[in-house]
């Protein structure tokens, strides 16, 4: 389990107004806990990385977040369908 400090950007902070206003309710909890028990991690841009996980039947939620050594800092977010997103993985 993840004991660091989780951090969201500017524009993590804005993609949670963005995605409500297209009807989608995806909470603070739900990102931190996609970072913090993955289903999978897969390396991202440079040295940031993508945690993925299920988040119901259909979707996953891609986490884009850089790890320092006191904190987790989410650069962005956003949700997938499953079957897009397992089948790249496989």
């Amino acid at each position: 389990m993840i004991l660091k400090e989780i951090v969201f950007s500017g524009h993590a902070e804005d993609k949670f107004l963005i995605l409500r206003q297209h009807g989608l309710m995806i909470t603070k909890n739900t990102v931190s806990d996609a970072v913090k028990n993955p289903d999978i991690i897969l390396p991202g841009y440079r040295s940031r990385k993508i945690a993925q996980k299920v988040i119901d039947e259909n979707h996953v939620i891609r986490v884009v977040f850089e790890e320092f050594s006191d904190k987790i800092k989410i650069i962005t977010f956003y949700p997938g369908k499953r079957k897009r997103y397992e089948d790249e993985i496989q």
